[in-house]
């Protein structure tokens, strides 16, 4: 019920714009999380025997959720006519792409800004 005609008959299905985003940031935060783990801390432990490394990577994860959840919040907000809409489809793509670049590229940016820090000490 609710599906559009053409659907029903052709046995597709619209991309749920709201479900792909929740997705992409569940899984964006695992592999955020985990390269925090083994590049940050890595590069952390190398200068310093304390326990700061691993204060380091929970106020690190912990800054992450607020932008992961910036962008949840943003497509949630989609109605359910706008949620199949593939007219957002460009719009979802820019999202990802940025998502995915800053789960994966920053903990090597800060793994490489510790190291640059540990150098001049």
């Amino acid at each position: 019920m609710g599906k559009p005609a053409e659907q029903l008959r052709s046995g597709a299905r619209a991309r749920d714009w709201r479900k792909a985003m929740s997705d992409h940031v569940a899984y964006g935060l695992l592999v955020y999380t985990a390269l925090q783990i083994f590049v940050t801390v890595k590069a952390l432990s190398e200068g310093s025997s304390s326990l700061l490394p691993y204060l380091a990577l929970i106020v690190l994860v912990a800054g992450i959720i607020p932008l992961c959840r910036w962008y949840e919040k943003r497509w949630a907000v989609l109605s359910d006519a706008e949620a199949g809409d593939p007219a957002f489809a460009p719009a979802f793509r820019r999202d990802v792409t940025t998502l995915w670049a800053v789960a994966i590229g920053l903990p090597f940016a800060l793994a490489l800004a510790f190291k640059a820090l540990l150098s001049l000490a």
